[in-house]
């Protein structure tokens, strides 16, 4: 198994702050082919080999992400466009 952290400083209100985690999900799940929901702030993702969460705080964002073994040999490359896709969105 291998995992991914990220967390990424904002400055948005609540619902601004959602609507780029959701833009964030929406781009993991077309290009990584996961489901998502929402349970209250934590926003929940997985396929087969890969699960993880996107927990929404008053200043920052924290994702976490659990590779199986399969997607873990792709670690770096999920690693960079997910921490870029966090960068642009909650500037």
């Amino acid at each position: 198994m291998a995992d991914i952290s990220i967390t990424q400083q904002h400055q948005l209100g609540a619902d601004a702050a959602r609507a780029a985690a959701q833009k964030v999900a929406d781009k993991l799940a077309g290009e990584y082919g996961l489901q998502c929901r929402w349970e209250g702030d934590v926003l929940r993702f997985e396929r087969s080999g890969v699960e993880g969460t996107l927990a929404l705080g008053e200043s920052q964002a924290a994702l976490r992400i659990r590779l199986g073994m399969l997607m873990g040999a792709f670690r770096s490359t999920i690693e960079a466009k997910v921490a870029e896709s966090m960068r642009k969105v909650f500037a």
